[in-house]
């Protein structure tokens, strides 16, 4: 029984396995909240809250991911998601503009910033790290010089897109007043879980996510398989990109203001959700699916820290950061008993 357990576990992808612990760490950590937090996580709308704040992150941590698995990094995201958020604000509070054209200015702002840096990054051949920070930066920079100071959008179009909300049958509760509240998700839910939806696919049973894998894994060996490397990279950071500009409206959507410090340490939020879902840093390792329950983990055990009465930053920061930490050595450890085991 032993034997044929341990064949079981050793013919079990490293992507799916390092997706299994996820899960599994998720769902534990989530059920030891609802026994000895109480209330707060026992109704269905918690989970619900937690995907309404970070259907951007999301959206962001699905494109670094996908980064990630080619052997990459974008840390410029958090900045593109800020000058989304201004250029937006601008456009539909100070110019009269109308929602959709809003959404094609998010996408081609996210676009613009994927060709150049994928551009960079693989013709080129400079360092990811180099070009997105620089990427960083200058998105700071353009959001304050569009505008100075925060504000809310008050364009009535965008204000009940903004409210509106989408009702999950069967998951409402009753209130303290002995009144039944429906549970709800936010427009920016369903266009998160789409993206995860479509991106899973498109690593799974494409040619292109098998490309992105083979990279990531080796581009050595993939260049010899035939694989275009620098156009397997180049559409990772375009993909990644056009992500951006997606996940940036969608936080727009959600905050309904423009301010050059929105979406700060949102890169890092990103690649923290993506190594905590199973995603390697080394690339070449990685899941959408455990990218979507690394965001869900990260808020989770934020949100514990709130519950417990640490609500100092500084409370939230460490234990994101042993999160973190155990994540890389369940990672490391893995990865290196498995190596063991396929040398013997």
């Amino acid at each position: 029984m032993s034997k044929g357990f341990g064949s079981k576990i050793k013919n079990i992808s490293d992507t799916n396995l390092l997706l299994t612990i996820t899960i599994v760490v998720f769902f534990l950590m989530y059920i030891g909240a609802m026994i000895f937090q109480g209330e707060g996580f026992l109704k269905p709308q918690a989970l619900f809250n937690i995907l309404n704040a970070n259907a951007a992150l999301i959206i962001l941590s699905c494109g670094m991911s996908i980064v990630m698995i080619t052997g990459g990094i974008d840390i410029s995201v958090g900045g593109v998601t800020a000058l989304i958020s201004m250029c937006c604000a601008v456009y539909l509070d100070k110019a009269g503009g109308n929602v959709a054209v809003s959404v094609l200015i998010a996408i081609l702002i996210g676009l613009g910033f994927g060709l150049v840096q994928g551009f960079l990054v693989a013709y080129l051949e400079i360092q990811p790290f180099i070009v997105t920070l620089a990427g960083m930066f200058f998105a700071r920079g353009m959001t304050t010089i569009v505008n100075t100071e925060p504000f809310n959008v008050s364009n009535e179009a965008f204000v009940a897109l903004k409210n509106t909300r989408i009702i999950v049958p069967g998951m409402g509760s009753v209130n303290r007043l002995g009144n039944y509240v429906d549970a709800y998700v936010e427009i920016g839910v369903i266009v998160a879980i789409l993206v995860v939806i479509v991106m899973f696919c498109v690593l799974k049973w494409t040619k292109l996510g098998r490309n992105f894998y083979a990279v990531g894994g080796n581009s050595q060996s993939a260049l010899m398989l035939g694989i275009n490397v620098k156009r397997t990279k180049f559409i990772a950071h375009l993909l990644c990109g056009v992500l951006a500009g997606i996940g940036g409206f969608v936080y727009f959507l959600h905050v309904g203001s423009g301010s050059p410090s929105h979406a700060s340490g949102a890169e890092m939020n990103a690649i923290a959700s993506s190594i905590i879902g199973g995603t390697m840093l080394t690339g070449g390792v990685g899941n959408i699916i455990g990218t979507f329950f690394g965001v869900l983990s990260l808020s989770t055990i934020q949100n514990i820290v709130s519950s417990a009465g640490l609500d100092q930053a500084w409370w939230t920061g460490i234990t994101v950061a042993a999160m973190l930490c155990l994540f890389l050595v369940v990672q490391s450890v893995v990865m290196a008993v498995r190596k063991k085991g396929s040398v013997k």
